[in-house]
């Protein structure tokens, strides 16, 4: 019996059909990328790309089923395809280990998908899809996951509301994202403290056994460092109660681990590089003698909202690391599996929380919080949880089906709820936002020898030129941007001669023109395609 046979039942074979022929790209392949991966070739799609610029890390395995300890260091895109053909070899799947805002994911490139799929994580790259998927004219199936509550919902171009159609609320709730060897912002720092440090020191490791030998060329190199960094920690535990201790978990994290990531050229090519901490530095910090407990409640709040000096947080890590592998060693002895669990209430986690940081955060430097900001947000870190990326995977395949079976109207935004008696919310796909300022642009696609095409000809023989000779007929100010480059204007004309190529618009550029005519002003977005 054929593999899908039940599905091409369920389905009729002229939507099946579609669903084989279709072409789908799928952004992201982290938690909703892993089950809706699965999703995509047990449910009749053949032809599917995927991208994301991420690697494997330890944390991820509880979650991302497609990944394993072999894995760790690998690219997720390229790990995702090889475990999914796994469960359907007969699919085509083609991975992408790059960033989707690089320059040959262009125009061009969308326009040859059916359906776009988000699985993304942040804010800016969601934009960026959005942007594309419109001008392209693509349909985006948008959707995320915090915790227990998820969310889909459909974007069509003059249909839909686009992603950004509603201002996007600053989050209060922070979701794990872990960052080991990157970080940029201060939430990376605390995750980092609280999910990745504190747990490995003192709570229950996600799993600090040995990494399993199976390596390629690959990644061995990756595999081999990964090694030494799972089992260091539990090395460093023969020495818990001896002077030395809290010295060598110091060199580790914030002077050898650090080293490790700076032996990795490729990645401080466009950023500043960490500055490590020697022993030195840590043992001259320790000459200042802190008084670290003050009983006074006026001092307790000052001391809250206080940004602490590098010298004396490395104080307050000594103090606070002390007191609790003595904690930690007194609850061994009634239990061998005794650990602890972050609570944001008890005043020395949470200054070993915030101490180690914003030492994190000195070393890569980004900003430092004081002791009372990062409780609130290390307060409210939501985890990634596993079923409600397997719920939204759910969703987003029914709305492809629909949205192959020309059915959009059918689609809905669906939230999922921690209700139990009222599990999903549906509401109706809202219209397109009249002041979106990404939904009233016009986009369009120039296709053009850049090596010969001048501004001057964009200017007269597109922009202004009359609509019956294909042109957009604009009358008034027109100004001409490439990010945030101006390249032409009323009162900077000097380019108007030279070709694309010259002023460095490649092709998948995208130019910003606006023209204002004094009663309304117009938008207008131009996707650069070079016809060699």
């Amino acid at each position: 019996m054929e593999r899908l046979s039940n599905l091409k039942q369920v389905l009729g074979k002229k939507l099946f059909d579609k669903v084989e022929n279709s072409r789908i790209l799928m952004v992201g392949s982290g938690g909703i990328g892993c089950e809706l991966l699965k999703n995509l070739v047990m449910g009749g799609f053949k032809n599917i790309e995927i991208i994301d610029l991420d690697t494997i890390d330890l944390s991820n395995l509880n979650r991302q089923f497609l990944f394993q300890k072999q894995h760790i260091g690998k690219s997720k895109s390229k790990v995702a395809r090889q475990s999914a053909l796994e469960f359907n070899p007969n699919v085509n799947i083609i991975a992408h280990h790059d960033n989707i805002k690089d320059p040959q994911f262009n125009i061009k490139w969308f326009k040859s998908f059916d359906i776009v799929m988000n699985a993304l994580d942040n804010l800016d790259a969601r934009r960026h899809v959005n942007t594309m998927c419109l001008a392209a004219n693509v349909p985006l199936i948008e959707s995320g996951t915090s915790g227990y509550t998820g969310q889909s919902t459909v974007i069509k171009k003059n249909v839909t509301e686009c992603y950004e159609c509603q201002p996007k609320p600053t989050p209060k709730t922070f979701p794990i994202c872990t960052i080991r060897s990157t970080p940029n912002t201060p939430i990376h720092c605390i995750v980092w403290a609280k999910n990745y440090l504190f747990a490995e020191l003192f709570g229950k490791s996600e799993d600090n056994n040995e990494i399993n030998d199976e390596v390629t060329e690959e990644n061995n190199t990756e595999i081999e460092n990964l090694k030494k960094e799972s089992q260091a920690l539990k090395e460093l535990f023969k020495l818990a109660g001896k002077p030395e201790y809290s010295e060598k978990v110091f060199e580790k994290i914030f002077n050898l681990d650090i080293l490790r990531l700076l032996r990795m050229e490729n990645l401080w090519k466009t950023r500043t590089k960490p500055k490590p901490i020697d022993n030195e530095q840590y043992k001259k910090a320790l000459e200042i003698n802190m008084e670290m407990d003050n009983n006074n409640n006026d001092s307790k709040t000052k001391d809250n909202q206080k940004i602490y000096t590098l010298e004396e947080n490395i104080n307050i890590f000594k103090n606070c690391f002390e007191i609790l592998v003595q904690r930690q060693l007194k609850g061994k002895e009634v239990d061998p599996d005794f650990s602890m669990s972050f609570e944001k209430d008890d005043d020395v986690i949470m200054k070993f929380v915030a101490a180690t940081a914003n030492i994190r955060a000195h070393i890569f430097h980004i900003e430092q919080l004081n002791r009372f900001k990062i409780k609130e947000i290390a307060g409210n870190i939501i985890p990634s949880i596993a079923t409600t990326n397997a719920i939204i995977s759910g969703v987003i395949i029914m709305d492809a089906y629909k949205i192959l079976n020309n059915q959009l109207e059918d689609c809905n935004t669906i939230f999922l709820t921690r209700d139990s008696s009222n599990v999903f919310v549906n509401e109706f796909l809202s219209k397109p936002n009249p002041r979106c300022a990404v939904c009233r642009k016009s986009y369009f696609v120039l296709t053009v020898n850049i090596e010969k095409f001048t501004l001057n000809d964009l200017l007269n023989k597109v922009l202004m030129s009359p609509k019956d000779k294909n042109g957009l007929a604009l009358n008034g100010d027109i100004t001409i941007c490439e990010d945030q480059r101006i390249l032409y204007d009323f009162d900077f004309d000097d380019k108007l001669n030279d070709t694309f190529s010259k002023v460095k618009i490649e092709d998948g550029k995208c130019l910003n023109v606006t023209c204002d005519d004094d009663d309304k002003m117009y938008n207008v977005m131009i996707y650069v395609i070079n016809n060699r």
